[in-house]
């Protein structure tokens, strides 16, 4: 008996090195990608129009962050626009669609139906850009406003039902009950009971969000004017077109044929995506924390 025990525990400890093989391999794939882009960003532009793609550069170069970083306090004032957004963007939008979703999650809410109906009709069709236009500049008067780039992103019909589910899967009616029968309201039970129980719905949301507000440029595009308030997207977009349109018409140009072959291209787009994704990266070990399953486990006694 006991050696077919240990020859049964070491096939499992055979089996977990593969399986932890495997796993680290399709970790590393996926990791890859980005780690290369970082390397080509510090990669000479020359050596990369002769050499091609290489893990390890022929040369090095900080040109393209220097091209990039030319633009001084407007590119760290274009952090500071996205950051403020991304923050506040995502408080607003957590408060907005947990007390939405929890109120058709419900079964005693009397419109329940209706608005559930009207938010899964808003995932089908919308009014349009014209009308979202003309509704946040001349009915709200948001134009140049840091708003315009938070409101419209702050409700999704899609995350309403996703969390929505979670209520109906993850808290039990059981506690619900508890707060009544303890005289607590229903922000109360919101509050005390729900809320801390749906920590990882709200994550997941809070970082769908997240991500949404801090890749955002199409709201900036139609919105913000005024130069100080171009969030950071937007900004590195706008860096990109006037590299475009300086080789597109580099034949009436006064920029010397040398200075143009000189010009980062490739690499200039790679540091933008480098300074674009590093930030947003730190929000994930944050929001992972509460990627926790099984907190209403024992939460209920029979």
């Amino acid at each position: 008996m006991k050696t077919k025990k240990r020859n049964f525990q070491q096939i499992t400890k055979g089996w977990n090195v593969i399986f932890n093989l495997i796993a680290g391999i399709f970790a590393f794939l996926c990791v890859f990608p980005f780690l290369f882009v970082v390397i080509i960003s510090f990669t000479d532009e020359k050596t990369l129009a002769t050499d091609g793609y290489r893990i390890i550069p022929a040369k090095w170069s900080l040109e393209a962050y220097r091209y990039v970083f030319q633009t001084g306090d407007t590119l760290l004032r274009s952090y500071g626009v996205t950051i403020l957004v991304t923050v506040i963007g995502t408080i607003v939008s957590l408060i907005m669609i947990s007390l939405y979703a929890y109120a058709i999650s419900r079964r005693s809410f009397a419109y329940r139906r209706f608005f559930s109906l009207f938010a899964v009709f808003t995932m089908l069709f919308s009014g349009g850009m014209i009308p979202t236009y003309i509704v946040v500049t001349q009915l709200l008067h948001l134009k140049d406003s840091v708003w315009a780039l938070i409101l419209p992103l702050a409700m999704n019909a899609f995350y309403i039902m996703i969390l929505r589910t979670f209520y109906l899967t993850s808290v039990p009616d059981a506690i619900i009950e508890s707060g009544k029968i303890d005289g607590a309201g229903e922000f109360r039970i919101f509050l005390r009971l729900v809320l801390p129980l749906s920590l990882p719905g709200l994550a997941t949301i809070g970082l769908f969000s997240t991500l949404g507000y801090w890749n955002d440029w199409f709201n900036a595009l139609l919105y913000i004017d005024d130069p100080n308030k171009v969030p950071l997207q937007s900004m590195l977009m706008r860096i990109e077109s006037s590299i475009q349109f300086i080789q597109q018409n580099s034949a009436n140009s006064s920029i010397s044929l040398a200075a143009l072959q000189s010009l980062p291209q490739d690499t200039a787009r790679m540091a933008m995506v480098v300074l674009a994704t590093v930030p947003i990266i730190f929000a994930y070990p944050f929001f992972q924390r509460y990627f926790v399953q099984g907190l209403t486990v024992g939460s209920v006694k029979e």
